[in-house]
């Protein structure tokens, strides 16, 4: 079964995406995507 997970910008801390991901998965995900509110593509991270 899939959890929604939410990404978090590392820059400013912006909730910006939200992303399905399985619940058994041991590590957290991180991908580079763009921020609108940075204006640049930057590493985010999910949230607790």
């Amino acid at each position: 079964m899939k959890a929604k997970a939410i990404l978090v910008c590392s820059k400013c801390n912006s909730r910006n995406y939200h992303v399905a991901h399985a619940k058994t998965a041991t590590k957290r995900i991180e991908v580079k995507k763009y921020c609108p509110h940075c204006q640049q593509a930057t590493i985010h991270k999910e949230s607790c």
